[in-house]
């Protein structure tokens, strides 16, 4: 900070004054880290990123290129979920546009049409569960009027969680040039998001089933189960971790990624997150959770 001698946490201050005061740091209670961080079972990953923090104590156990700018795939809707529970209601309908037209090949989708309507609650569901990408851009018009002013929410919510490494230009994680964050703001953006029960309860789910309305009225039924193997019952964690829940995502650009939020047998919670795997990200997630 800039030196001035009326502050109350400046150098001349707490050098001349008894009754000087001390600045609590912004990650007073964040985990920090500037590098790699060896695990203790001498762990190598052949992700691009990764990293394992302990909640209770705020310290990282586990880091590789915690601050390399990477694509997040689907862990953007990790924001959009933030964003639209900090700035929306749940209770309240979305009427999908033709902005829902994603013609992406191999995007997911559930398949929204223009006209279609939906509460904000379903689509978070169906967004974190079932990573719709349409659903995305039906959230973003929305909550904010128009996907674009979504996205500066956004942007401006990474930076106000000090995700500065962060850039996004879209709401549902699809490849652009420009949206990219780390492995490192990954872990503020959960950890931010952890903090709203909603969240919490959505990623815990394994799946969700639902009536929606397209333009004429008529019902819409979904029956969609969750994207990430753990919850699904298809990998196993290791003996003494419980995986609670989590989100996925995969692009060819961004690989395969994964952040998860578990518990030890004591009941303490942890956040690993991996970027840019390969087939293998399951596997590698496994043994970055047994250095828990």
């Amino acid at each position: 900070m800039a030196y001035d001698a009326d502050s109350s946490v400046s150098s001349f201050n707490v050098i001349s004054r008894q009754d000087s005061r001390v600045a609590e740091p912004f990650a007073a209670n964040l985990c920090v880290v500037t590098g790699d961080v060896e695990g203790k079972n001498e762990l190598s990953l052949t992700a691009e990123a990764a990293m394992l923090c302990d909640l209770n104590r705020n310290q990282v156990l586990y880091s590789k290129n915690p601050h390399e700018s990477l694509n997040p795939a689907s862990l953007t809707k990790i924001m959009t979920a933030l964003v639209a529970i900090q700035n929306g209601r749940l209770d309240q309908v979305l009427t999908a546009t033709d902005s829902v037209n994603i013609t992406e090949r191999g995007a997911q989708l559930l398949g929204l049409k223009a006209g279609d309507t939906m509460t904000l609650d379903q689509a978070l569901r169906i967004l974190l569960i079932y990573s719709a990408n349409d659903v995305a851009m039906l959230v973003a018009e929305g909550v904010a009027g128009s996907v674009d002013a979504f996205v500066d929410m956004m942007n401006q919510e990474a930076r106000q969680i000090g995700a500065t490494n962060t850039h996004f230009v879209n709401p549902h994680g699809l490849t652009a040039e420009g949206h990219l964050t780390t492995a490192y703001d990954l872990y503020l953006i959960f950890n931010e998001a952890l903090k709203y029960e909603t969240f919490r309860e959505i990623i815990q789910m394994s799946s969700y089933q639902t009536t929606y309305y397209d333009a004429g009225g008529n019902p819409q039924t979904v029956d969609k189960k969750t994207t990430n193997l753990f919850l699904r019952g298809d990998r196993s964690a290791p003996s003494n971790v419980t995986v609670i829940g989590g989100k996925t995502g995969t692009t060819s650009a961004a690989g395969h990624c994964l952040v998860l939020l578990s518990r030890d047998a004591a009941g303490a919670s942890y956040i690993s997150v991996i970027l840019k795997s390969d087939d293998t990200l399951y596997e590698e997630m496994i043994k970055l959770l047994e250095e828990i």
